[in-house]
This record gives C-alpha cells, structure tokens and sequence, in this order.
C-alpha cells in the first residue's frame, strides 16, 4: 500500500525535454505519497529544473572524468556513495526514469528494496518490479513515465486528459490540463529570473543538441526579419553559448530590428520570466521549447526527425507543431543518414513563409502594418 512507502529514491531523466516531460510523474509521485522523503539523483544538466516543491532532496551526479567506460564506472560509484551518505538505511521505493543500465544499477546499489523500471538495456535483473516497454509511437513519453508509478498512485485516466498532450489521433487540438498554470518560483525557487523587456518581444530558440532537430539558421534569420517588419517586436534569442553564433546571425540579417542575445547567459531555470511574459516562442524540438511551453508561452515547435507524438511539450502554454513528414520520418535519429538534398529533409521541408502562417493562425499575429502603427 502506498502508505507503508516512506523513502523514495527517483533517478532523473538527463536532458532538459525530458525532465520538463516528467512534471505528470512527480506531481502523481507526491499526490500518492503526500508524507515520504522523495530524493532525486540527476545530473548536473538539469539539475535547476527540478521541482523542489514535490521533492524532498536533490543529489547530483558527479560527471566523469573522461569518455572512457573505466571513467563513466569511476563517475557512477561516486555518485552512489553520495546518495548512501544521506541515506544510510536506502529506500523503499525507487524508480528509474531512464532507461539505462547505469540509472538501474544505481538504484540497487543505493540499497532501494524496491526498484521499478523498464526491461531495457539488459537490465531486467536489476530490477525487482521490471515493466516491459512499449515502444507504441502514440504513448507520449509524460505517459510512460506517469507508468511507471506502482499501479495503486498512477491515475486512473490517461495523462492525455489533464496535461495538455493531445490524443493519438490528431496533434493540433490539446486538452486543457489539470494545472492551469505553473509557478516557476515554486518549483525553481532557487533561480534568480532574468529581467524581461517592457516593450512587446517574442524568444527565439534556435539551438539543438541534435542536428536532424536544427531548422537552417538562414531560415530562423528569414522569419525573425518578417517578424520585426510586420510586429516591431523585440527578438530576444536565448539558448546555450554554443548558439550564440546563430544569434549573432539572426542579429546581422534583421540590421537595425530590435535584437537581444541572452545566449549563453545564466541557467535555463533563469529564463521563465522571459518565456512568460513573451507574446510568443518559437523554438526547434529542443528542451527550450518545454520549459518555454511550461512556462505559459505560446510555443512554436519546428520539429525535425523527432516524433511530436512521443515528445510534444506541455501545457500550460498554447503549442503549435510544425512537422515535414516525407517517407523517413519519424526516424527520430540524432543525426541524418541520408545524403545530398535528402539530408534532413524533414527540416529543409519547411519553409519560414509557414511558420509565420501558423504564427498568425495560431497565435494571432498581424499579417499587414505593423501592430502598433494601426493603434
């Protein structure tokens, strides 16, 4: 019974997307076990997103040293020692987000008497409640996580229904979810928010860990000039210091537009009150467009070779999807195989004329003079 649960150890999802997807898991984690010590294990990644109003710790995994499985091993026994440290005695329940070898066995090393997770990776015998995977193309994955709750704390309808995540049969048309907002400073009380702009401004997002997920630069650089014409909004582009480049070229492209770079600056937790006070997002299928999306910003997604039916952000914030499904796709690869002008087609596909459409059909922007000329 879930009253007799009285520690919790939770292995964290390791990129942002993901743990932004797991909100479901921890809001019904806590919700069936209002009174237990939940401690997460998670890296230093995402370490700022995670919720500390429905966890009670939060232990960080030390990076490895190298590449090496040698040094990744080395990395991994720390971090045990780590989570043994603050809990001598281990815990009743642990669960493994990730479906790796190394999230399992880190749950049966820090003493979890009971350990849930999915048979992959060779690792059933890890686990002493081992749930087979289901790899169904329409089970988004905040449902798969939510799954992995001991059946007496999942809830009894599909997460579909109070989470914004659309039905399998269509991807346009999401259902209000069961939190009509999320606050940031609760969840994230530790980030110190940037400051957003008095005047209107829209975010643009165009990083991507993953190549076959970048929409061309020259694409972003084509909608933000059509943007600041048609609006005369601020573009404030964010993302990792690895985006700055693109930023520096949408800068150069909109000449004397409004253009600020908050690439590279502070943490992604630190970005919420610029993603909720911004008319807009646009964003590739990366971990910006969920928090953007979490945060309460309409959220333009480019999606290239990922699934919108696995990983679609949630709500609060209204989402609108733009995909190019030519025959590979979903391939959901990192990166693109094929060669010539079929290499990431999915993304080339698509061209800045329609996303500004599903901008002003989506989110109403002005299609003539700009806004605040006809005030």
């Amino acid at each position: 019974m879930t009253r007799q649960v009285s520690s919790i150890l939770v292995r964290a999802p390791n990129w942002i997307g993901d743990q932004i997807i797991a909100l479901p898991f921890f809001h019904y984690l806590r919700k069936a076990y209002p009174s237990a010590q939940v401690t997460v294990a998670c890296s230093r990644w995402v370490e700022d997103l995670q919720y500390r109003d429905l966890v009670d710790a939060v232990v960080v995994l030390p990076p490895a040293a190298g590449r090496s499985i040698a040094e990744r091993w080395r990395a991994l026994t720390r971090g045990i020692a780590a989570i043994r440290a603050r809990a001598p005695k281990g815990f009743d329940l642990g669960i493994a987000l990730p479906n790796s070898l190394s999230s399992a066995w880190l749950l049966h090393r820090a003493g979890t008497r009971r350990r849930r997770g999915y048979a992959a990776d060779g690792r059933g015998w890890l686990l002493t409640e081992s749930l087979p995977w289901d790899p169904a193309p329409n089970r988004h994955r905040a449902q798969a996580y939510v799954d992995l709750l001991p059946e007496d704390a999942r809830p009894r309808r599909p997460v579909s229904e109070f989470w914004g995540i659309p039905s399998s049969d269509g991807l346009d048309d999401p259902i209000p979810g069961e939190r009509a907002s999320f606050e940031p400073s609760m969840s994230w009380p530790g980030a110190r928010p940037m400051r957003a702009p008095q005047q209107p401004y829209w975010v643009l997002a165009p990083g991507s860990q993953a190549a076959s997920r970048r929409w061309p630069v020259d694409r972003f650089a084509a909608l933000a000039c059509r943007i600041g014409e048609r609006t005369g909004w601020q573009c404030i582009v964010v993302g990792s210091g690895a985006d700055s480049e693109a930023a520096e070229f949408v800068r150069e492209r909109m000449g004397g537009m409004a253009v600020k770079d908050l690439t590279g600056r502070g943490s992604v937790s630190e970005l919420w009150r610029i993603f909720r006070e911004a008319r807009f997002t646009v964003s590739n299928d990366s971990g910006l467009a969920h928090v953007a999306a979490l945060c309460g910003s309409p959220t333009q997604v480019i999606f290239g070779a990922g699934d919108p039916r696995r990983t679609r952000p949630l709500g609060p914030g209204p989402v609108s999807i733009r995909t190019n499904p030519v025959e590979c796709w979903p391939c959901e690869k990192n990166t693109c195989l094929l060669k010539g002008d079929l290499n990431t087609q999915c993304l080339t596909g698509i061209e800045a004329d329609g996303i500004w459409d599903d901008l002003r059909s989506g989110f109403g922007l002005p299609g003539g003079a700009r806004e605040h000329d006809r005030d």
